[in-house]
């Protein structure tokens, strides 16, 4: 196993690079969210200061054809796996 130096997870973090809260560089490594202690696999973008996620809605896309967003309001924890 070697040991890679993984960048910090920062305080908001979102999966679409058309935003300016991309890292790609946190994307090199496997991220997970727990959401009120249960582990998400389906969460968009996160923002654990002000306590939400952000997770599609269904299979709902907007007119350009991006996901639709819910934003949901809890204990937001990033870690990396």
């Amino acid at each position: 196993m070697t040991d890679t130096i993984k960048p910090p997870l920062p305080d908001r973090l979102s999966t679409d690079a058309r935003t300016k809260f991309h890292i790609a560089a946190v994307f090199e490594h496997d991220v997970g969210i727990r959401f009120n202690d249960k582990e998400r696999f389906d969460v968009e973008e996160y923002c654990i200061s002000e306590g939400w996620i952000k997770v599609p809605v269904g299979k709902k896309v907007d007119r350009f054809g991006y996901p639709l967003t819910v934003k949901l309001k809890g204990k937001v924890e990033a870690f990396y796996k």
